[in-house]
């Protein structure tokens, strides 16, 4: 835990875990780790960060947004 006014909390990757077990974990079998691995990649540079769209990001997904952001001066 942090002192006051410090923010040293990891909430903002406990969030993307529960995302990544709701989104892809619970209710799937995997045969192997390699499996396990293979479908983690992919929901990550695939899905999440070229296809999902996140309600931080006004709606658009992490490549567009920093696409946007880099485009815009």
């Amino acid at each position: 835990m942090s002192r006051k006014r410090d923010c040293w909390d990891n909430a903002v990757a406990e969030r993307f875990c529960s995302t990544l077990k709701n989104e892809l974990i619970w209710d799937r079998r995997f045969e192997s780790q390699s499996q396990v691995e293979s479908a983690i990649f992919d929901y990550i540079e695939v899905f999440y960060n070229r296809q999902r769209l996140h309600q931080s990001l006004n709606y658009h997904t992490p490549e567009n947004y920093e696409r946007k952001l880099t485009t815009n001066p």
